[in-house]
Formats: structure tokens, C-alpha cells, sequence
């Protein structure tokens, strides 16, 4: 989960607002993840102490913050908070509810998720809106369909505008044909190793997601096919992860 201080990140993430706030502009949608790569065996007390962290929160109504909770079927957690800029990131939005607690019981929270995984780390991602197809409204949260698939599309910097040229071809090919198979697109930004676009795809299920994938490709035909093979022609790496979102870890303060 979140660690108590990140003075070095913050220190370096400043020196990239003025970045941050021209990438953003009407396309893009920041989102600060805190990701915990939990153990096997701890998965169910993760899970556990994530409610209590919640349910404290709810409690003592914390305000200026929110997030939701998603996780891979390899024990990726990713806790997602929406953020204007990266001055947000100064912010010790917490301190309210330590105070509120009491530091000790506070501290102890952490430390139950310390118990949890031996590697986290924070970063910045966007949502990119001009290359989402989600013709009825663009959401991050699907009610009903909680299944995750994430296709992650690493790039090298040199072919960065050819990729996303071709994901802008896909998106109006999907919107031509009136697919029924709707994706969020993502690019990475600070605290990344790497370039890469990623493709989230929401469903009911792994069947549900199948059966939208097999129908897609029935209708796409050999015009996708032929633009997929030129889009995975600019791609340096390929990786996909499966899992879930988790609404009743999600937090979202009371007025």
C-alpha cells in the first residue's frame, strides 16, 4: 500500500509539472497507482487489511482522496487515485486520518500491509481519451463487469508517434464497424521504465470476455487483421495480465 513518506518521488515528480500539466490538456486523464506485488501466501490478509484500511477511511470520512482497486491473477495490486497535477502528490492527505485514529493504530495498517509483499512502487499513468473507444461514455468503472483483461504494448521511443497513429486507425476502424468490444487506452507517464500503451478491456467474466473478443474479430475481418499486423509491427513487447477490479475495496469520501 501507500508508504508513509515519499519525499524522494515527490521531490522529483515536482520538477515535471509543467509536463504534466501540458500532457494532460482535454485527452488525458492523470492517475496516481501505488502497486503492491503481493505474496501467495499473503493474498487473503492483503485482502483483509485493504477492508480495514477502507472501512477506517470510511469511518473517519477522509477527505481529498479516492481510489479503486484492481488486481492480476499473479498478485498485482494497483491502487488507482485520480489526480489533477502532480502538486496533488505534496499533499499529506493522510495526516488527517492518523490524527483521527491515532498514530498508532494508524501505523499498525501499514504495517499489515508491509507483511504482505516484499516490492511496491508508485507511478503515474493516463487515460488517454482521444484513443478510448467507449462510444456511450468513457468510465474506468463498468458496473457489472469487474473482469480484467490488460494488453501492454511496450514501445521504443523512436516509434511512439507510428504506434499511436495506428491505435488512432483502430479506434476509427472499431467505430466504423460498431464494435461491441469497448477498451480504455492508457499511456505511461512518471515513475515508468519504459514507454508503452495499454489496452484495458472490461467484461462479466473470462467467458464473456472470450466470446466479445471471437465476435470482434468475426467483425473487424481481414481489415483488422492487416491493421493489427501493422500496428504489432511498431511494438517492442507484448504482455498481458488477467484479473479483477475490487468495488468493495474502493474508497470515495461522503460530502
Amino acid at each position: 500500500m501507500r508508504t508513509l513518506k515519499k519525499i524522494i518521488f515527490i521531490a522529483l515528480a515536482a520538477m515535471l509539472v509543467p509536463f504534466i500539466g501540458t500532457a494532460q490538456g482535454e485527452k488525458n486523464q492523470a492517475y496516481y497507482v501505488h502497486e503492491d506485488q503481493v505474496k501467495p501466501s499473503k493474498i487473503h490478509d492483503y485482502d483483509m487489511v485493504s477492508k480495514d484500511f477502507m472501512e477506517a477511511c470510511k469511518k473517519h470520512n477522509l477527505q481529498e482522496m479516492s481510489w479503486q482497486v484492481a488486481s492480476t491473477d499473479t498478485g498485482r495490486y494497483f491502487n488507482i487515485s485520480p489526480i489533477e497535477n502532480m502538486a496533488e502528490l505534496d499533499k499529506n492527505v493522510m495526516a488527517p486520518l492518523a490524527e483521527k485514529m491515532g498514530e498508532d493504530a494508524f501505523r499498525n495498517l501499514f504495517k499489515r500491509y508491509n507483511e504482505c509483499y516484499d516490492k511496491h512502487g508508485d507511478y503515474i499513468i493516463y487515460l488517454n481519451k482521444e484513443l478510448t473507444y467507449m462510444p456511450e461514455g468513457i468510465s474506468t468503472t463498468t458496473e457489472g463487469q469487474n473482469y480484467r483483461k490488460w494488453h501492454f504494448l511496450y514501445v521504443t521511443p523512436s516509434n511512439i508517434q507510428n504506434l499511436k497513429g495506428k491505435l488512432k486507425e483502430l479506434k476509427a476502424l472499431y467505430t466504423s464497424k460498431g464494435s461491441k468490444e469497448y477498451y480504455r487506452i492508457y499511456h505511461n507517464g512518471f515513475g515508468n521504465m519504459g514507454d508503452y500503451y495499454l489496452a484495458v478491456i472490461s467484461a462479466v467474466d473470462a467467458e464473456d470476455y472470450a466470446k466479445k473478443s471471437k465476435e470482434n474479430e468475426a467483425l473487424l475481418g481481414e481489415e483488422g487483421k492487416k491493421l493489427f499486423d501493422e500496428m504489432f509491427g511498431y511494438v517492442l513487447k507484448y504482455e498481458t495480465e488477467t484479473g479483477q477490479m475490487h468495488p468493495n475495496l474502493a474508497y470515495t469520501p461522503s460530502n
